[in-house]
């Protein structure tokens, strides 16, 4: 992805400020409310649910007649286009959650119809305990001699360590195979077999069952899936309340009346815990032509904003970021002076977000918070080599859909001027800006770097040839800070004193929110710069990221197999190294040491792939596997 968001200070006068906070505040939050209430409160929500999707048109159609409702009327138009926006993209990332969180639910309650005692088993299949466990080693001879069973792991040095991640691996993928067989047979004794199996981790116990530790074993995932089911319950988008009101009723309830039971008491006190937002929506410009750019009498840069052009807005940004707002500025200017001989498709400038960032003090809102505009760029469009590329790209998307449009008979009267729209557009795509030559970014596809991320070792990199299957180069986390490394522990060092002042705090039931510094930050910003420059250097064709969605899977095995190196055979006292361990180390916010690759990757025109950073090895044989897992699953889509 090519694309990054750069952002800047929009100065105005206290008029202006308050003119756009009132219309933002006062009408348009309002509105988002209300679209997001009535979109959860259709006939058809549920079955948008269980589809995990929103129909296109159906947050515009509820918002038509709410545009004459005196509550909301007195927006410009961009305003409620915004609005519609808006809800549609809370909507989607919800449904997206809720989608993951009901795939969950039914994996653990299908686990749990599975998990069963060994009287249970004995019960259900009306066979003899021993009877099950021959059954089981039957299906586990099979299962473990069947072809797709057969581990594809990197070889390991020989040792017990290894033996044991090996075995580790060989296991998951055995639980896969056993649940498959489960679902797809009918016997009672083979059910009852492979129930056996699952619950001993994929092996034939020698030792009676615990009851005591069943049961627990099985709370544990009962509560599991009860926490799940309440997420799915209560995960409804509530707006932002920037009156109050919701925590002025709860509080006016919970002062003067008696709850009816537990759960309501509790939903009081998750009203009056729950800390609301004090800023309105942002809004939303995804046409860069809503955003018009000039230069004030005193030659700085200034905005304003189509629907909004009495409110004038002055630039204020970082020198660094200047020269890409001096490119909106140009790129507007020569569509005017060429009259509409180029299109808007090839600005820099992509879409924009206008938005209040909350700031300290007392006074009226729009004096205490401040105006910050985020704008989307696609770093290809600043050179003329890359605009091509983009130009290209577009000019084959508009072709193919002439073609496809034109092959149909009977156009409508719409779809032919829809034609005719979208050839005006092809003949203004073949004129392209005229930007500055800079050679493209061109690596050797064959050559990868693999980047794992750890809880103790932040990021590690494997530069990999994978057609020799060759590591040209590792790079641990002291190697990519270099001089710079001693920021790592201060970081650290940090985060331990804010975790006691938090819960020295929480026990005196003081504020415990202390806010950390940017030093994190500015220490993903160096890792990602020195994983870039180590790519460039090797003329690597991409970076290779994990997925997010893995990281905590990662850390939990990392905690694990140092606590069982620590204390071996001693489960509480492993229990107790992983809770110190935690406290001590701390972990990463890789959420933002991604985007920080990203980005700057994104400057560079480098490929960014996601693959699964494996449990087994260390940081650099998981970097290894990284890199080659990924040229793979290249290798089966292509």
């Amino acid at each position: 992805m090519s694309q990054i968001t750069i952002q800047c200070r929009l100065v105005a006068s206290e008029s202006t400020r308050r003119q756009l906070w009132e219309l933002m505040a006062d009408k348009n939050t309002p509105l988002i409310n209300e679209l997001l209430q009535q979109v959860g409160q259709h006939p058809d929500f549920l079955t948008w649910r269980q589809k995990g999707k929103l129909p296109s048109t159906v947050v515009s159609q509820l918002c038509q007649p709410l545009k004459t409702d005196p509550r909301f009327a007195g927006q410009p138009s961009r305003f409620y286009l915004s609005a519609i926006h808006a809800v549609d993209y809370i909507y989607k990332s919800w449904l997206a959650i809720q989608k993951r969180l009901q795939q969950k639910l039914e994996g653990k309650t299908h686990w749990l119809e599975i998990f069963k005692s060994d009287a249970k088993l004995v019960e259900t299949s009306d066979r003899s305990l021993e009877a099950i466990r021959i059954k089981a080693a039957e299906i586990l001879a099979q299962a473990t001699s069947s072809p797709d069973s057969k581990s594809t792991l990197p070889k390991q040095k020989n040792s017990k360590k290894a033996k044991k991640t090996v075995s580790s691996d060989s296991s998951r993928r055995l639980s896969t195979t056993l649940f498959q067989v489960y679902r797809e047979t009918e016997d009672i004794l083979t059910r009852s077999a492979i129930s056996y199996l699952l619950k001993n981790g994929c092996q034939i116990s020698e030792q009676e069952e615990n009851p005591e530790k069943f049961a627990l074993r099985r709370r544990k995932l009962e509560i599991q899936i009860q926490r799940i089911s309440d997420q799915l319950d209560s995960r409804m988008p509530k707006g932002r309340d920037l009156t109050n009101e919701k925590w002025l009723e709860a509080l006016t309830l919970a002062t003067t009346t008696d709850p009816q039971d537990n759960a309501e008491a509790k939903r009081w006190q998750d009203i009056l815990l729950t800390r609301f937002s004090c800023l309105p929506f942002p809004l939303i410009y995804e046409t860069n032509e809503d955003m018009v750019w000039s230069k004030n009498q005193k030659g700085r840069l200034s905005l304003h904003f189509n629907g909004l052009r009495d409110l004038t807005f002055d630039i204020y940004c970082d020198r660094c970021q200047l020269h890409w707002f001096q490119r909106f500025l140009e790129d507007q200017q020569t569509k005017r002076s060429h009259k509409n001989q180029h299109s808007s498709s090839l600005f820099t400038l992509r879409s924009g977000h206008l938005a209040w960032q909350q700031g300290e003090g007392k006074g009226e809102p729009w004096n205490v918070h401040h105006l910050t505009l985020y704008c989307c760029i696609d770093t290809r469009l600043w050179t003329a080599e890359g605009t091509e590329q983009v130009r290209r790209e577009k000019a084959d998307e508009i072709t193919k859909f002439i073609t496809k449009m034109k092959e149909k008979s009977n156009l409508s009267e719409t779809q032919q001027a829809f034609i005719n729209r979208k050839e005006s557009t092809l003949k203004r795509i073949n004129n392209p800006f005229q930007r500055p030559s800079q050679p493209l970014y061109q690596g050797q596809p064959h050559i990868i770097v693999g980047v794992s991320l750890g809880l103790e070792k932040p990021a590690t990199v494997a530069v990999i040839d994978v057609i020799k299957n060759q590591v040209l180069t590792y790079r641990n986390i002291r190697q990519l800070l270099g001089d710079n490394y001693n920021l790592l522990n201060r970081q650290r060092q940090q985060k331990q004193r804010s975790s006691r002042h938090r819960h020295q705090a929480q026990k005196l039931a003081a504020p415990n929110e202390f806010g950390d510094s940017e030093l994190g930050q500015y220490i993903d910003r160096l890792l990602a710069k020195a994983i870039v420059d180590i790519t460039q250097t090797y003329q690597a064709g991409s970076i290779v990221l994990p997925k997010l969605s893995d990281i905590r899977e990662i850390i939990q095995a990392e905690i694990q197999t140092k606590a069982e190196k620590k204390c071996p055979g001693y489960l509480e006292g492993q229990q107790k190294y992983a809770k110190e361990y935690r406290v001590n180390i701390h972990q990463w916010s890789y959420g933002r040491l991604i985007d920080s690759i990203k980005t700057q990757s994104a400057k560079n025109n480098i490929i960014i792939e996601e693959g699964k950073q494996p449990i087994i090895g260390n940081a650099q044989e998981q970097a290894r596997e990284l890199a080659i897992s990924a040229y793979q699953s290249r290798l089966k889509k292509g």
